[in-house]
C-alpha cells in the first residue's frame, strides 16, 4: 500500500537557535492511527505543524501522496491543505455561534470568496453538518451556542468541524490535554470512530501511554527532536518508558 504521507529528513531550527526537529523521516499508510509521544519540548507540536506547513521546516520534505508541500505556492498549498484538517488542544470555536454553524465553518476553505465572507452554506452542507454532529453524538446540540457546551463536547464539535472539511488526514495536537480523564476517553473514542468507520488517517500528539495503547495502531516517540521509537505501543515496556521520559518519570494511567 502506498503511503498517504511521507516525511523525509525534516529539520526545524527556530530563530533563537533551538533545533526542534532533527532529520525526521517516516511514512504513514492510509488508515493508520499514529500517536506521537514525548516530553514537552521534544518536538511533537512542531512536527505536527510542519506536516501541513502551519510552520515551514528549515529543511526536508513532506509529501501528501505524491505532492511535495514545500514546493507549493500559497494558492497550491491552500488546495492541498483541504486534504489535511487539524484539531487543536484549545477548541477554537466561535462561542457566540451555534454548534452547527461552527461545524459548517469547516467548509469555508471549499467555498467561493463571497460565500466564505458571508458564511452562506447550502442545504446539502447543513445536512452534512448535522450528520457529522450525529457522528460525534451531538445532534441534539446543533442549535445550542458553542459556549453552552462542556469542554469535551466542544472538542467533539471541533472534530466534526474538521471532518466537515472531508480530509484524508486528521491531525490532532494534544486534543485531550485540557480535559478530565473521563472526558478524554469520550473524545478519543470519536477520533477512533473517524479512523475506523470513516477511514480517516489520524496523527495525534498525546501525553498518556494508556490512551496510546488503547487507541493508536502505531506510536512514534520523540526525544530532543529525534525519533527514539517507532512501532507498536504495547512494545513500550518500563525500560523504553524511562528512555523516552526519563528515569524519574512515573506513568499515569487514564482509565
Amino acid at each position: 500500500m502506498e503511503p498517504i504521507l511521507q516525511v523525509k529528513d525534516l529539520n526545524k531550527v527556530y530563530n533563537n537557535g533551538v533545533h526542534a526537529l532533527r532529520n525526521i523521516s517516516f511514512d504513514v499508510k492510509p488508515g493508520e492511527f499514529l500517536a506521537i509521544i514525548g516530553l514537552s519540548g521534544s518536538g511533537k507540536s512542531t512536527l505536527l505543524r510542519c506536516l501541513n506547513r502551519l510552520i515551514d521546516p528549515s529543511s526536508g520534505k513532506v509529501f501528501i501522496r505524491d505532492i511535495e508541500l514545500m514546493g507549493l505556492n500559497k494558492r497550491e498549498l491552500r488546495v492541498e491543505r483541504k486534504r489535511v484538517a487539524m484539531i487543536f488542544q484549545h477548541f477554537n470555536l466561535i462561542k457566540r455561534k451555534s454548534v452547527l454553524t461552527n461545524v459548517l465553518f469547516g467548509k469555508l476553505g471549499s467555498l467561493g470568496t463571497l460565500s466564505s465572507v458571508l458564511g452562506v452554506f447550502s442545504e446539502e452542507d447543513r445536512q452534512k453538518g448535522l450528520k457529522l454532529l450525529e457522528t460525534v453524538g451531538l445532534r441534539d446540540k446543533a442549535e445550542s451556542r458553542a459556549d453552552e457546551l462542556s469542554g469535551g463536547q466542544q472538542q467533539r464539535v471541533a472534530i466534526a468541524r474538521a471532518l466537515m472539511q472531508d480530509p484524508d488526514i486528521l491531525l490532532a495536537d494534544e486534543p485531550v490535554a485540557s480535559l478530565d480523564p473521563a472526558t478524554s476517553h469520550s473524545v478519543m473514542q470519536y477520533l477512533e470512530k473517524a479512523n475506523r468507520e470513516l477511514g480517516k488517517t489520524i496523527i495525534c500528539n498525546l501525553h498518556f501511554l494508556s490512551l496510546v495503547r488503547q487507541y493508536a495502531t502505531r506510536v512514534i516517540a520523540l526525544k530532543r527532536g529525534e525519533i527514539l521509537f517507532d512501532g507498536d505501543a504495547h512494545e513500550i515496556d518500563e525500560d523504553w518508558f524511562r528512555e523516552i521520559y526519563g528515569d524519574d518519570a512515573k506513568e499515569v494511567e487514564i482509565r
